[in-house]
């Protein structure tokens, strides 16, 4: 199994269930004090997060004054708290979209060495290499801890003309109002995975007066505070369906990058979420997990077909992605993979040298708007197999597929060995430049950012799925590393 996030593996110990998804639209969570503070010169801030969307400025959380913490445009971290002084660029980028990563500021204006005013802790280390460093000064108060006053997750400050939502997922977003705590406070190395930083139960800690802890575990209340004191946010713009089981001890897949040639395309709602305006190719072909061995199922919700079979969902051997620098126009002509047609029912197989190497199968009955299109790879034996609404199809015929038929490989769209050599496998959307309007879908790797009718786990109790994985079946994530395909 190749894996491509860092510091998100995690078996044993403390475990994290949900996270909260915020669009980078219009979705936030405020709250209004009404405390006093326990200190205005001490807090603790931690939370994990895993990014979505790159090169932009998002902002993360903030005061209505002049406290904020957000990513820049380059995707260097900043923070900053005018009232105290402090004004901090990292060197560092945050760039990787599939990993979770722990960040912990950490302030107490009243220490006496100007460095260790405001500190920067990144998945247990602290940071240390700063483009800007402006020390607090001492004893000054701090702006985002002010009581009576306003915060909010996830945008900059509602009174200002800018927004600057967040893209991408937040777990255990915790405030501790009155001390500077070290992340060994919310986290730990341990010996199962010395070099990977764990979630640790934070419940037991003093949160202080305007303290919080926000775990979403409840989706009809995500703004719930669980430290007991009642400091509740309020949301916007966020749905019961914005609560998700990606977290930092269960990673799973999202699309991470697309093929330089691609345009005219946006991924949304966690990564999952891939929408085509217009004409112009798109091949978005990176899976943060990209299986080698194992049995692997995901689904993919047809929100908008687009015309003609040109629209395509499917999964592609990455290591041709790699070594092809063309523009891609039909993807099953350069890349070595199986993909279908979200608008006709056609089956492709390309085996990655040229246009005269696609084979093309017609199965009955055609795709259409809201149909679930199911996805079995089964890399043990050699053979993918394509369904719809869990039905599965064969190369001709629209029923009469098997995922569990093993070695026998009862109705697989395809048994290729060259797409399925044993280099990594990729998810992969694809639209062609042939087709003018537009095409939307939405990617279940096991944590849909849209409503089920049914939910249905793999074996292992992971995932959750409009359609109960095939026996043997596993979902995309990283507590499934090791069950299957390893």
């Amino acid at each position: 199994m190749i894996i491509i996030p860092a510091n998100t593996l995690s078996s044993g110990g403390y475990d994290v269930a949900n996270s909260l998804m915020f669009d980078g639209v219009d979705s936030y969570l405020n709250i209004t004090s009404g405390s006093s503070p326990t200190s205005t010169q001490k807090f603790t801030v931690s939370f994990w997060l895993k990014r979505s969307e790159l090169g932009r400025e998002q902002h993360i959380f903030g005061g209505v004054s002049a406290a904020q913490c957000y990513f820049i445009s380059d995707d260097r971290l900043r923070f900053a708290d005018t009232t105290s002084g402090t004004n901090y660029y990292t060197t560092q980028v945050f760039r990787d979209v599939s990993a979770w990563y722990n960040i912990v500021i950490a302030v107490d204006t009243t220490l006496g060495a100007a460095g260790d005013r405001a500190r920067i802790y990144v998945n247990g280390s602290e940071v240390t290499a700063f483009d800007t460093e402006t020390n607090a000064t001492q004893n000054n108060n701090t702006d985002y801890n002010i009581g009576s006053t306003a915060y909010v997750i996830g945008r900059y400050n509602p009174s200002q003309s800018q927004n600057y939502y967040y893209s991408g997922y937040m777990a255990e977003y915790v405030f501790i109002d009155g001390q500077q705590l070290a992340p060994t406070s919310f986290g730990e190395f341990d010996d199962d995975s010395p070099t990977i930083w764990k979630p640790i139960d934070v419940s037991g800690l003093t949160f202080g007066a305007n303290g919080y802890y926000l775990d979403f575990a409840d989706s009809g209340d995500l703004g719930d505070d669980e430290s007991g004191n009642g400091n509740d946010f309020s949301e916007n713009s966020i749905a019961a369906t914005d609560q998700c089981v990606d977290s930092p001890t269960n990673n799973f897949c999202t699309f991470t990058t697309t093929h330089p040639s691609a345009t005219s395309f946006t991924i949304t709602e966690g990564g999952t979420r891939v929408s085509k305006s217009g004409s112009g190719n798109v091949a978005l072909t990176g899976s943060s997990l990209m299986p080698t061995a194992g049995k692997w199922y995901f689904e993919a919700l047809i929100n908008e077909a687009g015309n003609g079979d040109r629209t395509r969902v499917g999964v592609v051997n990455y290591q041709t992605v790699k070594d092809y620098t063309g523009v891609i126009n039909t993807p099953s002509q350069v890349l070595a993979g199986c993909t279908t047609s979200c608008k006709a029912a056609k089956h492709f197989e390309g085996d990655g040298s040229g246009s005269g190497s696609v084979t093309e199968y017609t199965a009955s009955g055609d795709f259409a708007d809201d149909d679930v299109v199911n996805f079995a790879m089964d890399l043990d034996n050699k053979a993918i197999y394509i369904g719809r609404n869990n039905t599965w199809h064969t190369q001709t015929a629209s029923s009469g597929g098997d995922p569990t038929s093993g070695a026998s490989k009862t109705g697989a769209i395809t048994t290729d060995t060259t797409i399925m050599n044993g280099e990594p496998m990729s998810i992969m959307f694809g639209h062609s430049a042939g087709v003018s309007d537009g095409s939307d879908i939405s990617f279940n790797f096991g944590n849909p950012a849209y409503a089920l009718t049914s939910a249905a786990n793999d074996e292992n109790g992971y995932g959750n799925f409009e359609y109960a994985p095939p026996s043997g079946f596993l979902a995309l994530c990283t507590k499934n590393l090791g069950s299957d395909g390893g």
